[in-house]
């Protein structure tokens, strides 16, 4: 089995919040010690990080799911949870991040990048914290929330300023065992190379990668042999170089059918037209080899490529090709523009933005959905009712109720907000009156206030009682 892999689907969970705590101060000569219950600590969350000493994804390949620290729950006497500690994955340089569905997430280049794949939940507040001057002491706290979980496909572009391509058998690791201390599989069958190989090259004063990619042929744009899952590994390239065998004996194949098959690939693929060409012609070594070199040097001159005749195996026209080679890269580089430094980009909320949004669904129930109400929901302990009264109070400073009078919801209405479900009462007073029907008043309706008849009557029934208690005697 190889031991190169270069794509991955990686199941990640970051780590829960914890839950926040709900105690009372208890201590001898002091009965009403107040809350004291510390907040739950956030769950940890789950980085990528490009790190130089990992060159595939094999890790994730055999251990594909991966989960960060849960947060600690708060306790009694003000102790707050510990935070759950973030994992960290290391990648190598050049992977690529996709969601399931083929959207790119990020491109990690460059040793250091990272990217938070996975939020860690929030840590839930402990009675401690939901105190205030008219809660004085909360018989409830808050929940931790759950991680994200998030399903990633990893794939690997090699990062590399010069890609090797040309047909199987042709050189290709041969050339870059020679160029580099690089030292791939070779041998005299095709398809001796299954994975990518990276070398580094030394050419005076410059420094640069070369690829070796697995043999391309004639269908690879569109998965025959291993070219299409390889081809990803040329994307980044600087520079392209046909590696050409000179001395082939199959029939039907020359140096100028083969690289134009070869570009015929590359054009399906797509995306490399721009990438400037350097025609390699090997085996020269061999008699044959050679005069069919020189034959064909005029016509790749003539498309306004650089072509080079070599022998991988001895060595011949290896430091005029590798000169060359740093010459395109060191153009290619100084043609890129200077990277700029990081900013920081502020976006602020709109000021019409209430924060959420009221939809009805073709069920007829009323979906709220917002960051902030979605979040409350989720931290709610829905068997303490105190917990529930506090988050109905916040759902009707935030606008919730109005919100929901305007989209036509009236008492008893099924809403949603997130996974919990439950029917609309109305708390606030203003938004009672709005749902009521006309000529009535919901808050009338549910109030216990007493008319001024019954008062009357109350009043009578006092003054005829104590008329009884004590009667007016005679005493002549």
């Amino acid at each position: 089995m190889s031991s190169f892999v270069d794509r991955v689907v990686l199941h990640v969970q970051a780590g829960n919040g914890g839950h926040g705590c709900t105690s009372i101060h208890r201590e001898k000569f002091k009965p009403f010690g107040g809350p004291d219950g510390g907040n739950g600590g956030h769950g940890g969350d789950v980085v990528l990080e490009v790190d130089p000493n990992v060159h595939t994804l094999l890790d994730f390949h055999f251990r594909p799911h991966a989960k960060a620290g849960n947060g600690k729950g708060g306790q009694g006497s003000h102790k707050n949870g510990a935070n759950g500690e973030t994992l960290v994955l290391k990648v190598p340089n050049g992977t690529v991040v996709q969601g399931r569905d083929g959207t790119r997430i990020a491109d990690l280049v460059g040793v250091g990048t990272s990217i938070v794949l996975a939020r860690g939940g929030r840590g839930g507040r402990g009675n401690a914290a939901l105190a205030n001057a008219s809660r004085k002491a909360p018989g409830f706290s808050e929940l931790g929330e759950e991680g994200d979980k998030v399903e990633a496909v990893l794939e690997l572009k090699s990062v590399a300023d010069v890609g090797l391509v040309g047909f199987p058998s042709a050189g290709k690791s041969s050339l870059i065992a020679a160029l580099s201390a690089a030292r791939p599989k070779i041998a005299d069958y095709p398809f001796t190379t299954l994975v990518p190989n990276l070398g580094v090259v030394a050419a005076g004063d410059t420094t640069y990668t070369v690829a070796d990619v697995p043999g391309l042929i004639p269908g690879a744009a569109t998965g025959k042999g291993l070219g299409l899952e390889f081809l990803r590994h040329i994307e980044r390239c600087a520079v392209l170089a046909h590696v050409v065998d000179c001395a082939t004996l199959e029939p039907g194949r020359d140096p100028l059918s083969d690289i134009e098959a070869i570009e015929h690939e590359l054009a399906e693929y797509g995306g490399l037209q721009d990438r400037p060409r350097v025609v390699v012609l090997n085996k020269v070594d061999v008699p044959d080899a050679s005069d069919l070199a020189d034959l064909v040097t005029e016509d790749l001159k003539a498309r306004g490529w650089p072509v080079f005749a070599i022998s991988a195996a001895t060595h011949a026209g290896l430091r005029q090709l590798s000169f060359a080679l740093a010459e395109q890269v060191t153009e290619h580089r100084a043609s890129q523009p200077a990277p700029e430094a990081t900013r920081i980009v502020l976006r602020p909320d709109a000021v019409d933005d209430s924060g959420f949004a009221v939809e009805q669904d073709d069920d007829g129930v009323f979906v709220v959905t917002g960051r902030k109400p979605e979040r409350w929901v989720r931290q709610t302990n829905f068997s303490n009712d105190e917990a529930i009264g506090y988050l109905a109070d916040r759902l009707a400073r935030l606008g919730v109720e109005t919100a929901l009078a305007k989209a036509g919801a009236t008492p008893g209405a099924p809403v949603r907000i997130g996974a919990q479900e439950f029917e609309w009462q109305p708390t606030d007073p203003n938004v009672a009156a709005m749902v009521s029907p006309r000529g009535t008043d919901a808050r009338l309706e549910t109030s216990d206030r007493v008319s001024a008849a019954e008062r009357l009557a109350a009043r009578k029934a006092r003054r005829e009682s104590g008329s009884l208690a004590n009667p007016v005697t005679d005493t002549d």
